[in-house]
Parts: structure tokens; sequence; C-alpha cells
């Protein structure tokens, strides 16, 4: 480095991430002591007499069930109270006859075709996410595969292309052997003498070849051997017809104005690489299996209004939500609450200063998704994309297809949008549903004309105004994490609190698992000890 200075390891970081995309970044962070892989490490083993002690748990989330089912099984008497009159929490399908209302008093009733379903909340798992892939297999939840990256999907920018969007694998390609390209001339310049020995050089230029598909004279130019990466004018056929055409690249100045690469983070970043996962029928398969184990432990329906505790135990008012003229109590030993903060923060809890300024410090993101039913699956019939996501500037941002049911006649359920902070998830959350499921096909004709024929019914959730969580998930800042989070966490007499808040996973249904495993081996730890 220049004057004797020394990169940081953040800039490091961020220069691997770059140049090599972020599963690079996340090895170089792993060998820094920066990220690890999942903490699970199996089945939980609670070791130690509980001497019959209780515990009340508040929610039924994968977080609560996890509590419930381990503690239970390591000999403590254990109660739920769900807001809800199903398990599972943010773990939720919705599906043709489903009825929900969200803040403002407005009702949807879902309409779609039977065997045909939407996951409002969480919609994937990645292979990495030990506890939630254990968990399914011990409760026997089927899984099948989860496309993320769908090389025949789309992206697509309003102010590119003339709004024509473009197919993933050409962006992909392209931006790749541009790129190369480049760095083929810079090393044939002798550009990188000081950097790469000359031995290094000659198999940088074969790799970058290969890598970026370019020509004899390191060029990245419209012939077939670029055509195998991007796609071609005319595909391979049989008979007379059997000779394909390479398709033309796209300019390395049209790429990059027209923003796109921004969207190939997508498919490298940890969290989003192959293998995913969702469960056969819905991602509510996971919440129901469960709620098979300890759905006799749960009192539905029960509105927590009150949380008090003293020396000797814990005390919970709520009222059934059917019937909320009366207060009752539920007590117990102790408490493990995985209430969702924006309802936790509006409660009367006895916890002290630190737990409590936590609890009411940490934002909730906002989150929007449109489930869209059409009469055919044109997605697949016209544009043979089976599976993944087309990524956009307009502010639906994303289009799911669905990971089922592939190359069958009829229906089909498109998320139409996925939206995830910024201000188009607060300017879809203020709409009501019926205009944001009309604002997501009016979108989304851009990119698939066809909406305007096919289009038949839709849901909207924004999880703002869902009743049981005022938000999708917690929204930690660096600032916030350091401050609050150990004290989030911590024992609080007899009140521990589990959740994806509580993690370092926030959104992510591993994080509630994870969350939940911990708070549960603390409080074994403190009932055999005390």
């Amino acid at each position: 480095m220049q004057n004797g200075s020394v990169i940081k390891r953040r800039d490091l970081l961020a220069l691997i991430g770059t140049i090599a995309g972020s599963s690079a970044m996340y090895h170089a962070m792993t060998s820094l002591g920066f990220a690890s892989e999942s903490a699970y490490r199996g089945p939980l083993k609670l070791e130690g007499n509980p001497k019959g002690a209780s515990v009340l748990i508040l929610g039924a989330g994968l977080a609560g069930m996890t509590a419930a089912l381990e503690l239970r099984k390591a000999g403590y008497k254990v109660h739920i109270l769900e807001f809800n009159s199903r398990p599972g929490g943010r773990n939720w399908t919705i599906r043709g006859g489903d009825s929900f209302v969200e803040l403002g008093g407005f009702k949807q009733t879902c309409e779609f075709e039977q065997g045909l379903y939407i996951n409002p909340g969480p919609w994937r798992i990645p292979y990495h996410h030990r506890a939630l892939l254990d968990y399914c297999r011990r409760l026997n939840v089927t899984l099948e595969p989860f496309i993320q990256l769908n090389h025949n999907a789309y992206m697509h920018a309003t102010r590119a292309f003339n709004g024509k969007p473009q197919r993933i694998r050409s962006i992909k390609a392209d931006f790749r052997g541009q790129v190369s390209e480049l760095l083929a001339k810079v090393t044939q310049q002798g550009k990188l003498d000081e950097a790469v020995s000359k031995e290094d050089q000659e198999i940088l230029l074969q790799s970058l070849r290969t890598w970026g598909a370019l020509d004899r004279d390191y060029k990245y130019s419209a012939n077939l051997n670029a055509s195998e990466f991007r796609g071609y004018a005319r595909d391979p056929g049989g008979g007379l017809s059997a000779d394909p055409l390479p398709s033309d690249p796209i300019s390395l100045s049209d790429l990059l104005r027209s923003q796109l690469w921004r969207y190939l983070q997508a498919f490298s970043r940890y969290n989003f690489q192959t293998t995913m996962f969702q469960p056969v029928g819905g991602m509510d398969m996971i919440g129901k299996a469960f709620a098979r184990e300890v759905g006799d432990l749960i009192r539905f329906n029960a509105k927590v209004t009150q949380i008090q505790q003293n020396g000797s135990g814990v005390t919970v008012s709520y009222v059934d939500t059917n019937n909320p003229a009366g207060v009752q109590q539920a007590a117990a030993d102790w408490c493990i609450c995985t209430i969702p903060l924006p309802i936790l923060s509006q409660l009367p809890i006895d916890v002290g200063t630190p737990m409590k300024n936590a609890i009411d410090s940490l934002p909730y993101a906002a989150s929007v998704k449109v489930g869209l039913q059409f009469r055919r699956r044109f997605w697949e019939e016209d544009e043979a994309i089976y599976g993944g996501v087309s990524f956009t500037d307009l502010p639906i941002r994303q289009i799911g297809y669905p990971n089922y049911d592939f190359n069958r006649n009829g229906r089909g359920i498109l998320l139409g949008g996925y939206l995830y902070e910024g201000a188009n998830s607060f300017e879809f959350t203020a709409m009501t549903p019926a205009e944001r499921v009309k604002s997501a096909v009016e979108f989304g004709a851009m990119i698939h004309p066809q909406y305007k024929d096919e289009f038949e019914t839709g849901v909207a959730v924004a999880w703002h105004r869902v009743p049981f969580t005022l938000g999708c998930a917690g929204e930690w800042t660096d600032a916030g994490r350091a401050q609050h989070y150990r004290n989030l966490c911590q024992i609080d007499g007899r009140i521990l609190l589990a959740g994806e808040h509580a993690s370092d996973l926030p959104a992510w249904q591993e994080g509630a698992i994870l969350s939940s495993l911990d708070a549960i081996t603390r409080l074994h730890e403190r009932v055999v000890k005390t």
C-alpha cells in the first residue's frame, strides 16, 4: 500500500465481495472470525431434574413450540398461550377459504383454487439452517427444492432496454464476460506485474477465457461459446434446423447503466445459496408438525394483557379473543415470552429497565407480500420459467414463481410482489388490500403482459397491519444490537425472551429456533442449580 498504509479488514472484505462475490467474502469472514456456521449441533439434551418446575410460554410460533417440545421432554410442566386460532405465528400459509382481518378492519377471504397457496411469511429454508432442517426431519416434514436462482427468470429496469425484461442468464453471462475481457486486457498490458507473477498471469488469462467465455483474442463477442452461457438467438435443433445461432451480448456500458448487476448478489449471498428448501404443501406444514407434538399444551385465542412476576413465579393476564369481557390468568414458576416486540412493548410487563429499554428500542421491518392467482401458468407455458425469482426496480421488487406442480395445466399462483423495507413497503402498507392487489397486477404486467388477460384473484399481507406482530421481523442496527441485545436476551428474574428478534438471524425461522434453544438451556441451568 502507498504511504505505508494498511488495508482495513472491512475494506478487504468489501474488495473480496466486489471482485469474487459474497460466497468468497463469507469464507474470508470465517477465517477472520467474523462469521460461522449455525451453532446447532444436534438435538438438545437437558440433563438434571427440573423438580416439577412449570413454564408458561407466550406464543405458539416456532420459538414457543420448540421450547414447549423440549421442556416437556425434560420433565417440565408446560402451557402455551397463543393469540391466534392456529399454531405457527409467522409460519403461515394462506389457502382458498382462509380469512383474516388486518388493522383497520379490512377482511380478506382467499379465493385460491384448492391445492394452491401463498406463504406470506417465511417461504424458503437455506441448507445451512441446520436446526430447522433437523426438526423437519424429526417431525416428518417432507421438503422439496426451493429455486432461488432460475437463469431463465428476469431482471428488469424501467429505464433500461426500453423497459424490456432481460433474462438473468444473459445479464449474468454478459457482466462476467465483459469484466473478464477488461481484466484480460489489463493482464496482457503488463499492468498486473507487481501483483501477479508472469507464470500466474498466464494461468489467469487461461481462466478468464474459460470463465468469461472469451474468444481466442480474449474478446467477449457474439459467438457460440458465449451463447452457451447467455442463451442462443436460435437454440440447437434437429434435422435441417439443427444449427444454433449465437446471440448478441449487451455492451458493458449498457450493463453498467442499467444497474441490473445489483441483483446478481441475490444468488451468491450465503443465506440464498443453493440448495434451498420448502415444505411440500406450504410452509405451515412445519407449524402443524410442531402442533402435533405440543398442540395439547396450547390455549388458542388468548390475548395477553399483562405480565407480572415476583420472587416465586410469573402471572400472565389474558382475555379470550372470542369473548374478551372477562380477564383470566395463568401462572407458572417461569415464563418464556416469544411475543413480537411491537406487541410486547405495549403491554405492562414486570422486567427491569435494561430489558424494558431493549424491548422498546427495536423497530420491525415493513414488509408486504401479494399472492396472485392466474387462470393458467403462462410463465411456464409461454416463457419456460419454472420456479425462481425475477427482480425489478418497480415497487413490487420481486416476482416469485411457484416451486411446485411444475408443468401442469390449469391455474397457478405467483408471488406478485415482495416488498421489504423502504418507501414502497410503507406505501403499499397504507393501501387497502384490494389496492395492493390491483397495483401488483398493474406493475407485474410491465414484465409479464399476460397479467392483463390471465389474472383472477389475489390476497395481500402487509405485516405492519397484522395484529399479532405489527411488523415483519426485528430490524437491528449495529449500534442498537451493541446497546440492547444482551439485555434483551438475559434472564430477568423469572422471565426470558425468545424469537427471531433474540437472535443474530432476524427474519429467519432458524433464528427463532436457535434463540429458543439458547433460552431454555440457560433456564434449565438456572432451575437445576436453584
